[in-house]
């Protein structure tokens, strides 16, 4: 069942407000998980199973070794799955 509180529905506006901002994607789609993660671990939203996969692939595609540039391919990567977590937040 999904979070209908307000401090929910704040979550997942500054998730889409990160999501949407103007930058580098890649810098974006960090930023945007680390206040899902900050929501998930203080109980205001639900980590949902799809939900989890969602940011174990996003993760894998924001990898990169150290000193390495991540390009076009991950930045559209996390655009595309950052579409996705936000679909599925409306149930977290």
């Amino acid at each position: 069942m999904a979070s209908s509180d307000p401090a929910a529905d704040a979550a997942r506006h500054a998730f889409r407000e990160l999501m949407d901002a103007k930058g580098h994607a890649v810098e974006n789609a960090r930023a945007a998980v680390a206040g899902l993660e900050a929501a998930f671990t203080a109980g205001t939203l639900t980590r949902t199973p799809l939900l989890g996969q969602m940011l174990m692939d996003l993760m894998q595609a924001l990898e990169q070794d150290e000193g390495q540039k991540l390009g076009g391919k991950s930045a559209e990567a996390a655009r595309f799955i950052l579409r996705a977590v936000s679909r599925e937040l409306d149930n977290a």
